[in-house]
Parts: structure tokens; C-alpha cells; sequence
């Protein structure tokens, strides 16, 4: 097993379990399982929450998007390499933050 193979593993992992919430939201969302209340104040209620699920469905969307990223460069043996510089990325850097993909250096000039 490569070094990036146990990250490469707990990536697909967290994007399952990701894929699995993001669905979740979209059908609370749409009201899949149950239509709107008839009342207007429940129904307004029942608005504001969707308005919080949907801001936690797009962050859900944008972390799903880094994973595919990192597990895309994780494939095409890029992973650990900084995109920005093309210097090696701290494997301490790596284990904190395993969907880096720059150099703290390069990082703090992207303001990430």
C-alpha cells in the first residue's frame, strides 16, 4: 500500500458518507417524504429551514467538489505536490489538512 492509499481510502469514505447527507437535504428540500403544511406560519417556518438546509447542501456540494479534487490528484500521482509551485506539500500539512492542495507558502499568498 502506497503512502496517499490510507488517505485515498478515508477520502472515498467521507465522499460516501457526503453523497449520502447531500441526498438527504435535496429530499427534505423537495419535500419527498411529505408535502408543505397547509398553515401559512408553519409553512413559513417550514421555508427558513429549508433556506438553512440549502446553505448546508451548498457547502456539502463545495466539499465534495475538494474531495473529488484531491482524490482526482491522489489517481494522477499530483497528490502531496503544491499546485501552485510544484514544491512537495508537508506531510504534516497533508495530515491536517488532507485535501490541500498547496504549500503553506503558496496557501498564505491565496489567502486559503
Amino acid at each position: 500500500m502506497n503512502k496517499h492509499e490510507a488517505i485515498r481510502k478515508a477520502l472515498l469514505d467521507q465522499r460516501e458518507e457526503l453523497n449520502q447527507r447531500i441526498h438527504e437535504i435535496t429530499r427534505d428540500v423537495r419535500h419527498q417524504d411529505a408535502p408543505l403544511p397547509s398553515d401559512f406560519s408553519e409553512q413559513a417556518t417550514e421555508r427558513e429551514n429549508e433556506e438553512v438546509m440549502d446553505a448546508l447542501g451548498a457547502a456539502g456540494r463545495q466539499e465534495l467538489s475538494r474531495l473529488n479534487r484531491t482524490l482526482a490528484r491522489i489517481d494522477a500521482g499530483e497528490y502531496g505536490i503544491c499546485a501552485s509551485c510544484g514544491e512537495p506539500i508537508p506531510e504534516a500539512r497533508l495530515e491536517i489538512l488532507p485535501t490541500s492542495e498547496y504549500c503553506v507558502a503558496c496557501a498564505e499568498k491565496q489567502g486559503n
